[in-house]
């Protein structure tokens, strides 16, 4: 299975988002995603998501919480194991031009789409992202561990295992 990390830079309001676009196959071409990446060989996740925030925006995160892992089975992609971070202080300020994958964007919590009639539509997100989000945004909500199955681009099925 694929190691990688998500971070959401969480400023209050807003989630710092990187708007995949700049890599024409790339499998999330047109999505907003947090920012992250895959696991090196010998790096905890910890590490993982420390060293990609940095690459990816130019700050240094001081203050952060791994808040669930998500497992992702599905029939075009390699199996993955994503764990999922939220970051509340850092160092320096984003460099939103750095990113080669795409363009960096504080956006408002409130217009993530993340349930019907909840958001700004135009702000395209995986279906399975959707579910974290909200679990992310519930302050309930300390650690989950969640799988979701997708066929081509389309999840066919979420199941929260422990929260």
């Amino acid at each position: 299975m694929k190691q990688t990390t998500l971070c959401y830079i969480d400023n209050g309001d807003s989630y710092l988002m990187l708007h995949r676009v700049k890599k024409e196959h790339d499998a999330s071409h047109g999505k907003w995603i947090g920012v992250g990446g895959k696991c090196e060989a010998d790096e905890a996740p910890d590490e993982c998501m420390l060293r990609e925030v940095k690459e990816e925006t130019g700050i240094t995160v001081t203050r952060w919480q791994y808040r669930g892992i998500v497992t992702f089975i599905s029939d075009t992609w390699p199996n993955e194991y994503m764990h999922l971070f939220t970051a509340t202080e850092w160092q320096g300020e984003p460099d939103m031009g750095i990113d080669d994958e795409g363009d960096l964007s504080w956006i408002r919590k409130a217009d993530l789409p993340v349930a019907d009639g909840i958001g700004d539509p135009s702000i395209n997100l995986w279906e399975g992202d959707k579910i974290f989000l909200r679990l992310l945004m519930d302050e309930q909500q300390p650690f989950f561990s969640l799988k979701l199955v997708y066929e081509q681009d389309e999840m066919v099925s979420a199941q929260l295992l422990s929260h």
